[in-house]
């Protein structure tokens, strides 16, 4: 088996980033698989690369080694995502083709005004507003067109998505169904200034690169549909999905590089590798004391049937030993 990691270069990776990276990396190893390490710089305004190289100091810094991708490079490469644009334009023109792929010139400021947030989670369901109406039934058994002409430039593309509902299994959270057409809407392939969109990187990307577990926090859960659907439409395979619970501060808020003093600059002028991961394993349940010790040596213990499946609140000043 692969599994992956795959952060975004745009600041010092903090606790939660961590706790991601450690909880994959055991995944992997407690099953002698490879661990992948993939640099997710899409956005050309926020990813660094100065904090893309602090990402691999920091994962090496811990114990948590990785047998391919980052600047070490592999048979899969390149693995940051910036240097693969010519990778999914191939897809982008595939999905142009099958006529289910259309032009969007709605700003996000529109959108907000004119939708509602889902219910749920307060998230905005893309409504289909610059849907061509030859589209507008949604059904993913309808004859499409391929479209005249070339991809337009200059203008978001979206996906169409069906109303059809995609299950799954979660290796941790158990089965999920999600309906795409009212909990996902229409989704972005190509942002307007040319940026590629997440959703379509990510399921080219774990495809080509063999990835065959994706471990990552329960947030991007309702991801996992859309991006199931978009890999059968294309031909590949799904890899397995777990999601894990989130780190979250005393407020309830998920932590984020704006909680400044757990990014790895604070906590490595103050603790040793051994006593982060300790800590994050006493949280997660894999140990019953929060003592020092290192990534190779939870491996024998590493369960996921211990991790539990509500979020894991973070006091500041809990990090001690």
């Amino acid at each position: 088996m692969k599994g992956r990691f795959a952060p975004s270069p745009t600041g010092r990776m903090h606790l939660g980033n961590v706790f991601c990276a450690l909880l994959s990396w055991l995944s992997s190893r407690s099953r002698g698989g490879v661990w992948l390490l993939r640099i997710e710089d899409l956005d050309p305004q926020r990813s660094r690369p100065e904090y893309a190289a602090l990402i691999e100091d920091d994962l090496r810094w811990l114990g948590l080694d990785w047998d391919e991708g980052g600047s070490t490079g592999g048979s899969c490469g390149p693995y940051f995502q910036s240097l693969r644009s010519a990778v999914y334009e191939e897809y982008l023109q595939r999905l142009w083709h099958s006529g289910r792929v259309y032009p969007c010139r709605c700003t996000r400021a529109n959108i907000m005004a004119t939708q509602a947030p889902h219910e749920s989670d307060g998230r905005i369901v893309y409504a289909g507003t610059c849907r061509p109406a030859h589209l507008r039934t949604g059904s993913d058994l309808m004859a499409f067109t391929c479209p005249d002409g070339p991809i337009p430039e200059h203008v978001k593309l979206r996906l169409l998505v069906p109303d059809q509902t995609v299950t799954f299994s979660d290796m941790h959270y158990g089965t999920q169904s999600v309906n795409l057409a009212s909990h996902c809407g229409d989704f972005l392939l190509r942002r307007a200034d040319g940026a590629w969109a997440y959703q379509l990187a990510v399921v080219v990307d774990d495809a080509l690169m063999g990835v065959s577990e994706v471990v990552r926090g329960r947030d991007l859960l309702l991801s996992t549909p859309q991006q199931i659907w978009l890999a059968r439409l294309l031909g590949f395979g799904v890899p397995d999905h777990c999601h894990h619970p989130l780190l979250v501060n005393e407020s309830g808020q998920r932590l984020s590089k704006r909680d400044s003093s757990l990014d790895m600059g604070v906590l490595r002028q103050h603790f040793l590798p051994e006593q982060i991961v300790g800590w994050l394993a006493f949280l997660c349940g894999l140990t019953d004391v929060p003592e020092p010790v290192s990534a190779r040596d939870l491996i024998p213990v590493f369960d996921w049937n211990k991790v539990p499946e509500h979020d894991i609140c973070v006091r500041k000043d809990i990090l001690s030993f």
